[in-house]
């Protein structure tokens, strides 16, 4: 049985704490919050379940080698000093990425092509090969964090960011991401305990991501792919126990997840991205005006849309955002109602007081997520 080791979940703004009770919930030892990310310790197999299950994470790096560098010499002697024929066959592709935050180095390019030519020279040596870079589908992806004159050099487990899914084909034009989506439903405290209402859904991403929380399925069943598949240590009998006992814990969904869109052509890519992710028993999805539409449960209701906001899609954002209110308020009593808006001043129209506002980030936009409570009748407030 493998050692267990230290790794770590990378995420987005604000997330921290989602992802840190994901972890925990999943089994991981030693969770410690960080900077949009939450190192852990776990086994292999732990890293495995990683990938598949969680909802919040980007990726999952395994720290493989940390040193003190203050200038280029430094670092390429540093990563020369690695032995990286433990990862690297004759004929592996790689590629490499930075984050960098130091007075030491300026350039994040710079430190990955200081990086390059010293795994490349290394190996060029021993072997007489030289890898190649693959920036597209590398079998071995590398991060670089320099903190200061810290540096660690990490393994990317998961290969390509963990928000490709993998079932949607298809976008709108300003689609959600999908770890973004994920997040937002679970501020929301959506759990699967009510009916679900994305009145805009685009290409339905917040319709896939509710209903793959309300079954506890796990995020990333339906990628075709994660980076660790192409390890020299990847245990394919042992993904495979991992990955079949975590769709034995997926449970029945007994309410109703809709989706509407003005738009026939976001009807169409939504049908067909929930069709990818083999969850068209849960949701539905219809050709409707939010604004000409009623509440149609008794129950309550959540709702969670991301509306358009002026940034890729031109609107009236003054009579736009008034009508989202109006629509609420005389259509939707008994729901809780949560929408996404990169535009700051759109909220002011909406007419309705806010029962939370969280700040996020749509992309490098600043965000707010906002709550809208909905009774029966009237309610005052004291």
């Amino acid at each position: 049985m493998e050692n267990n080791y230290k790794m770590v979940a990378k995420t987005l703004f604000g997330f921290e704490e989602i992802l840190a009770k994901e972890l925990k919930d999943l089994g991981a030892q030693k969770v410690e919050l960080g900077t949009r990310s939450v190192s852990f310790i776990g086994d292999l197999g732990f890293m495995y379940k990683a990938n598949l299950s969680l909802r919040t994470a980007i990726k999952i790096l395994k720290p493989i080698y940390s040193f003190k560098a203050r200038n280029d010499q430094d670092l390429y002697q540093q990563v020369q000093k690695f032995d990286w024929l433990q990862y690297f066959n004759q004929n592996t592709t790689f590629s490499l990425d930075a984050s960098v935050s130091s007075d030491f180095f300026n350039h994040s390019l710079y430190v990955v092509h200081k990086v390059k030519d010293a795994i490349v020279d290394q190996l060029r040596d021993k072997t007489g090969i030289r890898p190649n870079v693959d920036t597209q589908r590398p079998e071995l992806q590398i991060n670089i964090h320099i903190q200061g004159d810290k540096c660690t050099l990490s393994l990317d487990s998961s290969g390509g960011s963990l928000h490709l899914r993998g079932y949607r084909k298809e976008v709108n034009i300003a689609p959600i991401n999908e770890v973004l989506a994920a997040g937002l439903l679970i501020q929301s405290g959506w759990t699967g305990q009510s009916d679900f209402l994305d009145p805009m859904c685009g290409s339905g991403t917040f319709l896939i991501e509710a209903a793959m929380i309300a079954c506890n399925i796990p995020a990333n069943i339906n990628r075709p792919e994660f980076g660790f598949m192409h390890w020299k240590d990847y245990n394919d009998a042992l993904f495979e126990t991992i990955e079949e006992a975590m769709l034995k814990k997926v449970k029945n969904f007994h309410f109703t997840i809709t989706g509407y869109d003005k738009a026939p052509s976001a009807v169409a890519k939504a049908k067909e991205n929930i069709k990818n992710a083999n969850l068209e028993e849960f949701i539905k999805v219809s050709h409707e005006d939010f604004f000409k539409t009623k509440k149609s449960n008794e129950g309550p209701l959540q709702i969670v849309f991301n509306p358009p906001y002026d940034e890729r899609l031109s609107i009236d954002i003054e009579s736009f955002y008034t009508e989202i209110g109006n629509t609420l308020k005389h259509g939707y009593p008994n729901s809780h109602a949560w929408l996404i808006t990169g535009n700051l001043e759109a909220l002011k129209f909406v007419g309705l007081r806010p029962s939370r506002k969280i700040k996020t980030f749509n992309g490098k936009l600043e965000a707010r997520f906002v709550k809208y409570e909905l009774y029966e009748g009237t309610r005052r407030r004291g």
